[in-house]
């Protein structure tokens, strides 16, 4: 699907996939992968349902034999440097030799993982709760789950207790809250909802579908049963530690609320779509059209009074918000009590909202999953935009908003991507970035993006190509056309600096061809997430291309109606870099993008090990001041 770079909607699914998945002469000169791109695909023959396939025993065997073998052969065939695509590998072996009851091996997996890990939380996080349970079960010679769940116990809460909270606090509270809201039954209708109906297709599954059946299969067979002590145990450990980091935030922003006299400058919000009324006299206002169903304007759109926006389909529409239906709309206060019991369970807060949410996913059946997924994905597409737009204008009350919709399918299998849709999207590309032109539009927040893995993923959902390497091929052709549509669209505005979030995969932009944030362009920032202390989040990707950091962690603003809600992700990061570039312009709107882009990387604080590139408005501000003396 088109991707969201935000968290709290999509975070339950994408989180518990990363939770879970976390023959050549050795002599013969391994070839070079430079991108995801280059490595092989496989395809495993699948005469059942995926769901029954996760509960057989035979056929479950087969499928982990040839999954290690096909592994095994790819590591020993291919040189990867990419550390991300490695810690998968080693994940799903570590998997089946934990199934398999290999535990030696399983730990020497566990290890490769821990020494490729980058992040300073990961460093001390990973591994932590398979060690613990790998040993407890090598010191358990019985088949006494007693014995194990008490040694599993000792182990966990003796690493747990050790660790450093101010640098795994977020990464604890996350894990906590994950674990206290999966189950069996969700796993197993998340499986029915999203991979079953592509296999009744095909009659075979890819090799990242196969290795998330193992990794689920993993967790409902050895996690499971103990989840309730790990829960008990970081409940144990956040009471005793519960003190809040410190947020940097406050004493970095720049507040124009009160200055007299600065340029007015408009702002693009290329997103999901934006509630207009929320920000009053803030909103772009073509004084050249009305509604009245007629393009007044003569500028091909019409009745765009505060801007644009294009359908799943690709096609011009008027509507300027997320589309719901009368019966949705009934549902949305619901949809935010969910969404905030889902971010508080993330955060560790017992709030009734977080109450109701365990409640009602401890007695959810598989056939329940997916309407509970759509209802989040739904409220994640409709809130988004409005969220975004309130970053980017947050005390500047000289930034206006013009809206440019794009819109992303909600449901569990998305529209399978074509070339004709594709063909039709980059042209809208550059149709919305004429318009941000003739608009006088300076800086655009693009809180989304593509990857080429989305759309092969979507292809498979949708049970297109007779097997993996046949999708391989026709999701290079549609990918390429959205790539280039998209880089060719930014390339022609460089008056306009744009502004994309990197995304919430933890990794690399580049390496995994992320759009548009592995672009290297003079006019568009990438823009990775910290937290409210200025450290990087365990969700954020990364990579050269990414060029700045900026606060992405339970950021405050504005949702459809003009409630408020916290929400995290690279989608919360981009538009607070955004606010910085529109300040920077209130106060001298002369800038060139090549200047505001100097501006803010300069006055950008570098951490220690180069990693980190954490805006710091206030100097970008006192930079400014300085060169117009």
């Amino acid at each position: 699907m088109k991707r969201l770079n935000t968290i709290p909607v999509i975070l339950f699914f994408v989180f518990i996939l990363t939770l879970l998945l976390t023959g050549f002469n050795q002599a013969q000169e391994k070839k070079k992968i430079t991108k995801l791109d280059e490595l092989p695909r496989y395809t495993y023959p699948a005469e059942i349902k995926a769901s029954e396939l996760l509960v057989s025993e035979n056929e479950f065997k087969l499928l982990t034999e040839a999954v290690r073998k096909d592994i095994l052969n790819t590591l020993n065939e291919y040189e990867i440097d990419d550390k991300t695509t490695l810690k998968g590998y080693y994940s799903t072996l570590r998997n089946i030799d934990m199934l398999e009851g290999n535990f030696e091996s399983a730990l020497q997996y566990t290890e490769k993982i821990l020494l490729l890990q980058e992040k300073p939380a990961d460093k001390l996080m990973s591994g932590i709760i398979d060690k613990s349970l790998i040993e407890a079960m090598q010191k358990n010679k019985t088949d006494d789950k007693e014995i194990t769940r008490n040694e599993f116990k000792k182990n966990l809460k003796t690493r747990v207790d050790a660790l450093p909270w101010d640098v795994v606090q977020d990464d604890v509270e996350q894990l906590k809250g994950n674990y206290e809201i999966l189950s069996e039954n969700v796993l197993v209708g998340m499986i029915q909802t999203q991979i079953d109906p592509s296999v009744e297709k095909t009659k075979n599954i890819s090799g990242d579908v196969a290795a998330q059946l193992i990794g689920m299969r993993k967790f409902i067979v050895l996690i499971n049963p103990y989840k309730n002590e790990a829960v008990e145990i970081f409940s144990e450990y956040i009471d005793a530690n519960k003190v809040e980091k410190e947020n940097i935030w406050k004493d970095r922003d720049v507040d124009l609320s009160e200055v007299k006299n600065l340029s007015k400058v408009m702002v693009g919000i290329w997103d999901s779509g934006v509630d207009i009324e929320v920000f009053n006299n803030q909103v772009f206002i073509n004084t050249n059209e009305k509604v009245d169903g007629i393009d007044n304007d003569n500028n091909g759109f019409v009745d765009d009074l505060h801007g644009v926006a294009f359908s799943l389909e690709e096609d011009y529409t008027t509507r300027l918000l997320y589309p719901m239906t009368e019966v949705e709309l009934e549902n949305y206060p619901n949809m935010k009590m969910q969404i905030k019991g889902l971010m508080d369970l993330q955060a560790a807060i017992d709030s009734p909202e977080a109450t109701e949410l365990k409640k009602k996913m401890s007695t959810m059946n598989p056939e329940d999953t997916k309407p509970f997924l759509e209802e989040l994905a739904l409220f994640s597409m409709f809130v988004h935009g409005t969220h975004v737009a309130g970053i980017a204008i947050n005390n500047n009350p000289y930034a206006e908003v013009l809206v440019a919709r794009i819109t992303f399918d909600h449901h569990a299998i998305p529209a399978p991507p074509t070339v004709e849709v594709a063909n039709k999207a980059a042209e809208n590309y550059m149709a919305t970035v004429k318009y941000f032109q003739a608009n006088k539009v300076r800086v655009v927040n693009m809180s989304w993006g593509w990857t080429l893995k989305e759309i092969e993923g979507m292809l498979e959902a949708n049970g297109i190509g007779k097997d993996a390497e046949e999708r391989s091929q026709l999701t290079r052709t549609i990918f390429d056309i959205y790539k280039d549509g998209l880089y060719s669209a930014i390339k022609s505005a460089p008056e306009i600096l744009f502004i994309t979030a990197a995304g919430n995969s933890d990794n690399d932009v580049t390496f995994d061809e992320v759009i548009p944030s592995m672009f290297d362009l003079p006019n568009l920032i990438t823009v990775g997430a910290v937290d409210q202390a200025g450290e990087e989040t365990g969700f954020t990707s990364f990579g050269e291309s990414v060029d700045v950091h900026a606060n992405g962690f339970e950021v405050d603003s504005y949702l459809p109606g003009g409630d408020k809600i916290e929400m995290s992700g690279t989608s919360m990061a981009s538009p607070n870099v955004v606010n910085l570039a529109a300040k920077l312009l209130a106060l001298d709107y002369s800038l060139t993008t090549t200047e505001l882009i100097k501006l803010i990387v300069t006055g950008a604080d570098k951490s220690e090990d180069g990693r980190i590139t954490l805006i710091n408005p206030k100097k970008s501000v006192e930079l400014l001041q300085a060169e117009k003396k």
